[in-house]
């Protein structure tokens, strides 16, 4: 696995970094002897949220606004979390298209970095990193398809020959005010305890390493990476171009569906779900689907299929019956999402 260095310290926008892991795809695509690339990186405080989620249910704007904190979309799924200059984040680069085997081989690697370091790491079956039982670690995935990249590449895991990333937080330490404060979680993943809950299940480097985050991010370079590849001036300016994509008010703000009815709930090993329609004479007009669950494919092969459709279980299930779901939302099985919609 090679190293991605930028040729300077200064730090960037989140979104750079964003634009950085889809610039290091075109550079594999073009590179055939390369299989892997890796790079970490810091930012000024910001919140970062999924590719799926609503921004007006997942960041609290008036608080960010108030205290400095940026806010940007990424283009992976998964939830909504708050990075700061103590937080180490980690981007993976790979020639792949099975996002269990990508995420195995990710994680099993931070695992081994950090035992390596006499630390009693694991991981679960949710892609987090774990030392002692606790969260120091969360990832996201997608997949970019074989012909091209950036928006229209985002897609479905029956691709060959794609590109997949895995982007992560590893706390080495964070500012948990901020990190409350940004961020609005639901009921089901943040109880009346606040910060007492939330320090409950999860830890940060600091409380068992006496080396820097500065010291920690050169030692899992060097644990790791084989070498590295220095960007240069081209490089960055095609970053650059990319970045300005996620910069967009149209991408940052998202969808903002009418609707005339909502489902939402937590659907165990797969994410939470806000599901809202719009019906009319009980035929569905339109629909969207937001979450924390990891994106495979591409939600329009669902969606798709149900506008026009009318809203009964039957309608719906007939639907999509030829869909497998799992290739599209990790984990989820048609019986899920009809309960989801159906079953309350």
């Amino acid at each position: 696995m090679k190293y991605l260095q930028l040729p300077y310290d200064e730090v960037r926008r989140l979104t750079f970094y964003l634009a950085m892991e889809e610039h290091a795809a075109q550079l594999l695509k073009d590179n055939k002897s390369i299989d892997e690339l890796f790079f970490t990186w810091r930012v000024r405080p910001t919140v970062i949220f999924g590719r799926n989620q609503l921004i007006d249910s997942e960041v609290n704007v008036a608080y960010c606004k108030a205290n400095g904190i940026e806010y940007y979309r990424r283009k992976s799924g998964g939830g909504c979390v708050y990075a700061d200059m103590d937080n180490l984040m980690f981007s993976y680069i790979t020639r792949s298209d099975d996002v269990t085997t990508t995420f195995a081989h990710y994680t099993h690697a931070i695992v081994e970095m950090l035992k390596g370091l006499g630390l009693n790491a694991s991981d679960n079956s949710r892609n987090d990193v774990m030392i002692d039982g606790k969260k120091v670690s969360g990832n996201a995935f997608y997949h970019i398809r074989g012909l091209g990249i950036g928006d229209r590449g985002l897609g479905g895991g029956n691709q060959k020959s794609g590109i997949s990333i895995v982007h992560g937080t590893m706390l080495y330490d964070t500012n948990m005010e901020n990190m409350l404060g940004a961020i609005t979680p639901s009921a089901t993943k943040l109880d009346s305890k606040g910060v007492k809950s939330v320090k409950s299940h999860i830890t940060t480097l600091n409380r068992y390493l006496t080396m820097s985050i500065e010291e920690f991010q050169q030692h899992a370079h060097r644990t790791l990476c084989d070498g590295e590849i220095m960007l240069s001036d081209s490089d960055i300016a095609a970053i650059e171009h990319i970045e300005a994509g996620y910069l967009t008010p149209e991408f940052i703000l998202g969808n903002n569906p009418r609707c005339n009815m909502e489902r939402s709930g937590r659907i165990e090993g797969v994410g939470e779900f806000k599901i809202t329609l719009e019906l009319n004479r009980n035929i569905i007009r339109d629909i969207n689907i937001a979450g924390d669950f990891f994106l495979l494919g591409d939600l329009d092969s669902i969606t798709t299929r149900l506008k026009g459709c009318r809203f009964t279980k039957e309608a719906v299930e007939s639907a999509l019956s030829d869909l497998d779901l799992s290739r599209v939302i990790m984990n989820l099985t048609l019986r899920q999402f009809i309960g989801m919609l159906f079953e309350k």
